[in-house]
């Protein structure tokens, strides 16, 4: 094969490659608009949003996991219940806000033909923003 019809095919591998990049950017972008039109989601304090999308399935942000528990997670978008007794009826009703919102997010990206299914995973970056956040406000 000669170089240029090496070049020429390496070229059309790299513009399929970027195309595709291209493309689920803009799957993710198009889903988080999504959200971002619902009032119910677009209103809460934490922006659920689709960290990206595998296939058919949207992975979607959550504050909670095996590791992090609600009431952790219900702390840190409320600072103010911190210091609330565990029984408090405020913990009961944010706990049913946020399975609410989140129950909608993931009602929202499902209803995209390309979405088949939501997989919920730790938004990390959240919580690194709130720690650098919290440690800047600290700081001033």
């Amino acid at each position: 094969m000669s170089d240029r019809k090496q070049f020429i095919a390496v070229m059309v591998v790299a513009a399929l490659f970027v195309g595709w990049l291209g493309w689920r950017s803009f799957e993710v972008i198009s889903l988080n608009e999504l959200l971002k039109s619902d009032d119910m989601v677009a209103n809460y304090p934490y922006q659920h949003r689709v960290l990206r999308v595998e296939g058919d399935t949207a992975i979607m942000g959550s504050l909670r996991s095996h590791s992090v528990s609600t009431e952790e997670a219900l702390r840190a978008i409320f600072p103010s219940m911190r210091n609330l007794p565990d029984n408090h009826r405020d913990w009961q009703r944010a706990e049913r806000q946020l399975a609410q919102v989140q129950a909608r997010a993931g009602e929202i990206v499902l209803a995209d033909s390309g979405i088949d299914h939501v997989r919920w995973e730790l938004d990390q970056n959240w919580y690194h923003l709130l720690r650098m956040k919290s440690k800047t406000d600290k700081g001033l």
